[in-house]
């Protein structure tokens, strides 16, 4: 039964609820209703929450354990803070580190770290607020992602008996420390270190190395290096978004995320979005904002007359007889000085687009000084202008993007003339010089006409980096029809063979005939493309010439790719012609095994280098457990074998040991010819006897070419002692 209590009761509730409503709108609330806001002293955003009724779903879930700590997902990784404005999360990463005995070079304590995986949440490592931090004398801080393999690194060196030590972060610079970018949309992380000499070359400096992730913006002092110090986790930022969708394809979606009054915001670090308060609004994106009145907050938006709260903004009028804008100031005006005002400004406003138009041609001329435009352009090298590029590409819109690496990013474009080309972009913090022999080499690069290599059809001077122009190649590159199970191209060993023989005409091509000879110095499946008729075509060449580097000296930062990396110039920084040598090795075990250069894991959770696992399968004879591939008959596995032991020759440690491309170049060019030649005598073999010729002869000429082709088969020979070498 209602009594007379209870309606007034009811009616009261009534009467405030608006008021009410206000009220928890005003508190901005960062939770649900009824979910802790808190774990120790880390507050707890909504989509985040504790429980699954409090978070938007099971990726946002946290855990809080018994002693306050607040943990991200499965990944139980320690949350520190949860920003809902930035999309970020700042978290404890587990860091390597490795102690030992400089006298015997043996370590005395080795902490192996676990990869750390994000899992399959709206979660990526931040590419532009982290980097790698390397610390310790001969050292290599490594990072890599489980699905891309090895990633980056860096070296740091120390003086002999100088024992330098850095104090903070801000002078990582190769001499004790060292630190390198973070690439895009990674998840899985997996921090290891390294040594060149096996600490054998510098003495007791630092007994420790360290490899750990760091938030740039957090302020943060280097480890010591002492064996007793306590430095296991460092604090790295976590990107994430609310939904892995774009905002285009989200915003008329039933489950999209943003509420009223809030904007949705791509990620730039992957896929996905995020959402924000619109400008003039306060509050959690996520469960709604609402409308700041400015004119309550007199210090923070200015008024100097009359204020009025509008829907994410507000008025100010100046008092009556006074003009001006009154969140400037207000003053009193006549007309002749008001009209003066608005001439000035219209003045101004026209001087300043005329300023900003000149000084970018003029920044564009200085640029195309710089890059040597004035030697270029006489040369038979086609100069673009930056507007031609940019209408190409689309301005370099995401849809144009072909790929992306250490260098840079390059973009499909299309001229005018429905020419298609690819524009290498390179980062403008890279440090890139042009100087008067690059001017003169790149004149050069731009006449090499060979039809296994990408050419370079012009290049743009006006930009601050130089822009490089190159052919388009349209069926992508030999590393994605390695790990393609469904590629027809690379079923066969004969077209095997035959984009390993073209590879290496190429590479032969700029070691002996190129003048002044090419160093390509990133030779990797990748940098292999295939034309419309799968020819291959070796792309990015003359690499190394966009780099300052004196060759004299050990290089403080590695150039090229984890996997592919010549060891000799590794340990000294000198980048030789058998530097491409090994690394066009390490293709050809791609080719035959399939598997990706690098580290890898076995099937009992053991971590091997791809190359040795290579080396040791042809010395206990299994090669052909190994391949890749279906082999056809006895004939292709006396051919594979033939090239297995040429690729073994090509990843000698040892650089003198190896053959030259022109070598490598004519025995597999030398193989493929009587591959081909044989293959034809087989189907006229098969046509005579179709014919009704005897089975006797077809079978005595079979055993005549397969004697030929053992003739032929002469293996190249290396006198290790004398350091020559003989076909």
């Amino acid at each position: 039964m209602i009594t007379k209590t209870d309606c007034v009761l009811w009616l009261t509730l009534i009467l405030l609820w608006p008021t009410t409503k206000a009220a928890a709108a005003a508190t901005g609330l960062n939770a649900k209703p009824n979910c802790p806001e808190k774990c120790g002293e880390v507050t707890i955003p909504y989509p985040f929450g504790i429980g699954e009724n409090c978070a938007l779903n099971n990726h946002f879930i946290l855990q809080c354990n018994h002693n306050s700590e607040l943990l991200l997902g499965t990944s139980n990784i320690p949350v520190l803070e949860i920003s809902v404005e930035n999309g970020t999360i700042l978290g404890s990463i587990r860091t390597a580190k490795s102690c030992y005995n400089a006298s015997r070079a043996n370590p005395l304590i080795s902490s192996s770290v676990s990869p750390t995986n994000l899992g399959e949440g709206p979660f990526r490592f931040s590419n532009t607020r982290n980097k790698l931090i390397g610390s310790g004398c001969d050292t290599l801080a490594l990072m890599s992602d489980a699905t891309q393999g090895l990633i980056s690194g860096c070296a740091s060196f120390c003086a002999a008996e100088t024992p330098y030590v850095n104090t903070t972060k801000d002078f990582c610079s190769g001499l004790g420390c060292c630190q390198i970018p973070f690439p895009r949309s990674v998840k899985t992380l997996d921090i290891s270190l390294s040594s060149f000499y096996n600490h054998t070359r510098t003495s007791n400096i630092r007994p420790c190395d360290y490899a750990f992730l760091v938030d740039e913006t957090f302020d943060m002092p280097l480890p010591s290096g002492s064996v007793e110090e306590e430095f296991n986790l460092s604090n790295g930022r976590i990107e994430w978004v609310v939904k892995e969708q774009r905002c285009e394809t989200s915003i008329d979606l039933a489950d999209y995320a943003c509420r009223d009054n809030t904007d949705c915001i791509n990620s730039e670090n992957g896929h996905g979005y995020r959402c924000l308060c619109k400008q003039g609004f306060h509050g959690n994106p996520y469960l709604g904002c609402y409308d700041i009145d400015e004119c309550k907050e007199p210090t923070k938006y200015k008024c100097y007359g009359t204020c009025k709260n509008t829907i994410g903004n507000y008025t100010c009028h100046c008092p009556l007889g006074k003009h001006g804008d009154g969140k400037v100031g207000c003053e009193g005006l006549g007309i002749t000085k008001i009209f003066t005002i608005i001439g000035a400004i219209i003045v101004a406003v026209i001087l300043g687009v005329l300023i900003l138009i000149l000084r970018k041609e003029r920044r564009k001329q200085r640029n195309f000084l710089k890059n040597g435009g004035i030697i270029l352009q006489h040369q038979r090298v086609r100069i673009f202008k930056a507007a031609e590029l940019e209408k190409a590409t689309k301005n370099y819109d995401d849809s144009h993007l072909l790929g992306e690496g250490g260098f840079g990013s390059v973009y499909k474009g299309v001229l005018p003339d429905n020419t298609q080309v690819a524009v290498k972009k390179p980062r403008e913090t890279d440090k890139i010089q042009i100087n008067k022999e690059f001017q003169q080499e790149l004149g050069i690069i731009s006449q090499v006409n060979h039809k296994n290599v990408v050419k370079i059809l012009g290049l743009c001077l006006e930009t601050k980096v130089p822009l490089l122009v190159y052919e388009f190649v349209s069926n992508g590159t030999l590393y994605h029809h390695i790990r393609d199970k469904n590629s027809q191209i690379l079923s066969t060993w004969k077209h095997r063979l035959r984009i390993a023989v073209e590879t290496a005409l190429a590479l032969d091509y700029f070691h002996s005939l190129a003048s002044p000879p090419i160093i390509h110095g990133d030779v990797k499946s990748t940098n292999i493309l295939l034309d419309e008729n799968y020819i291959a075509k070796v792309a990015d060449f003359g690499a190394s010439m966009l780099i300052s580097l004196d060759q004299t000296t050990t290089a403080t930062k590695i150039q090229g790719t984890f996997g592919y990396l010549d060891p000799e110039y590794v340990v000294s920084g000198i980048l030789t012609e058998k530097s491409d040598v090994y690394s066009y090795g390490v293709v050809l075990v791609e080719l035959l095994t399939g598997l990706k250069p690098g580290f890898f894991l076995t099937s009992d959770n053991q971590k091997i280098n791809m190359v040795h696992h290579f080396l040791c399968c042809i010395e206990n004879n299994s090669l052909f457990q190994i391949l890749g591939f279906k082999v056809a008959d006895k004939i292709e596995m006396e051919e594979i074998q033939t090239v297995a032991e040429l690729a073994k020759k090509c990843v000698s440690s040892i650089g003198i040991q190896r053959p030259t491309m022109k070598e490598v170049a004519e025995e597999l060019d030398r193989l493929k010819r009587l591959h081909d030649s044989l293959w034809a005598q087989e189907n006229s073999k098969e046509t005579e006897h179709l014919s009704g010729e005897s089975l006797k002869n077809s079978k005595s000429e079979h055993s005549t070419a397969m004697a030929s082709r053992q003739d032929n088969q002469t293996a190249i020979s290396f006198d290790i002692e004398n350091y020559s070498y003989s076909v």
